[in-house]
């Protein structure tokens, strides 16, 4: 099975993906702030540092596990990392977790510092010297500027680009036109909550090694992702929609259902790629910290705590369990 046909699912599905189930916020951030992206200016200020006040959801709000032994307790609580403004997921069980915890611990440490990101942007997204406009075919760019100007963009703009960044650049953007929005995201949340706390914070890891896993593909694939997503172009919010109403509502199932098992069926290299090797990775993370003592709050992408390779499958394997508490 070739790369392109591994990556050929629906923009839907890769705007889920962005959006941060699979990858962090600092990503999404990152693509949205891309230089000649429409909604940069939108987006590239730092949050503000006044805490936000969460609607209350509706029954017992997203899920939430604990890990425990003589002397540590761990919280692992999934986010989505763009929302709209007015998404009720408020939850006086994840509440009192989160203030019980002494430090936070986000995938990146930074996810609205567009000072760290820019650079790596310019590094892994934007090749001048290979622009677009030599990549594709005539047909190709009027097919680009069409989907580009339905969004507020252009050909032109997106020309220094390259390619796997503009393929998910189309994929995102229009979640910020029907309402989703960076600044609402879980995450920039919880960190104004913990600063204004004095609670301490870090990250699993950062939006280097976040960048690379797309970046790092090979060109020709990176153009065939593109071409595939202009065919398959969609309005991808309805999708995300259903995702964050089964978060909001604790619901892990369908979570599972329509992000970790589509992506899996879709391809296991990617899916590794973006979840299980990942997963391993913080697992270990997470028996380092048991070595300690005190109470951490985990908050990481939703399908990480979802299926068959989740976090909490991986720290099983270590025989650590994790129980579900909301």
């Amino acid at each position: 099975m070739t790369l392109v046909s591994r990556l050929k699912g629906s923009v839907a599905h890769i705007a889920r993906v962005a959006a941060g189930t699979a990858l962090g916020f600092g990503l999404t951030v990152s693509l949205l702030a891309a230089p000649g992206h429409a909604f940069a200016q939108d987006v590239a200020a730092p949050a503000a540092a006044a805490v936000s006040t969460v609607l209350p959801a509706e029954g017992r709000g997203p899920a939430l596990w604990v890990v425990r032994d003589a002397d540590s307790t761990i919280y692992l609580f999934g986010t989505i990392h763009v929302l709209r403004a007015d998404t009720a997921w408020g939850s006086p069980t994840v509440d009192a977790a989160f203030d019980s915890a002494s430090k936070l611990i986000l995938e990146v440490t930074n996810p609205d510092d567009q000072a760290a990101a820019m650079p790596l942007i310019q590094q892994y997204g934007i090749s001048p010297q290979t622009p677009l406009s030599t990549l594709l075919t005539p047909e190709e760019l009027a097919q680009l500027d069409t989907v580009a100007r339905s969004m507020g963009l252009t050909a032109a703009q997106l020309d220094p680009m390259r390619p796997w960044l503009v393929a998910l650049t189309l994929g995102v953007a229009p979640l910020v036109k029907a309402g989703y929005d960076p600044q609402s995201g879980v995450e920039l949340i919880l960190r104004p909550r913990a600063l204004a706390a004095g609670k301490a914070f870090s990250g699993l890891e950062t939006i280097d090694e976040q960048l690379r896993i797309l970046a790092q593909l090979p060109e020709a694939d990176q153009l065939a992702f593109l071409r595939s997503t202009l065919e398959e172009y969609q309005d991808p919010a309805g999708e995300l929609d259903t995702l964050v109403a089964a978060w909001a509502a604790g619901d892990v199932d369908t979570i599972n259902e329509i992000m970790v098992k589509e992506m899996r069926d879709e391809d296991q290299v990617i899916y590794d790629a973006m979840l299980t090797n990942r997963n391993i990775n913080w697992a270990g993370q997470i028996q380092t910290l048991l070595d300690g003592s005190g109470t951490v709050f985990i908050a990481v992408g939703a399908a990480h705590l979802a299926g068959a390779d989740s976090v909490q499958a991986q720290l099983a394997q270590r025989g650590i369990t994790a129980e579900r508490v909301n």
